[in-house]
């Protein structure tokens, strides 16, 4: 069954590696609150590929 609530879980993707063309994707999973933050999330995460810290945007 399940939980009804705020709480959402959302995948965030890398745009500089999708961009880029490199074979794989970065990707993290992460939950939100969807009351609080309707639009789309933006983080700054670490992609190991590029070994740097990029934009990370939400999907679907």
């Amino acid at each position: 069954m399940a939980k009804k609530g705020n709480r959402i879980q959302v995948i965030l993707e890398c745009t500089e590696h999708k961009n880029s063309g490199m074979p794989g994707m970065s990707r993290y999973i992460t939950t939100k609150n969807r009351k609080n933050t309707t639009g789309r999330m933006e983080l700054r995460k670490y992609n190991p590929v590029l070994k740097r810290c990029t934009v990370h945007k939400e999907i679907k």
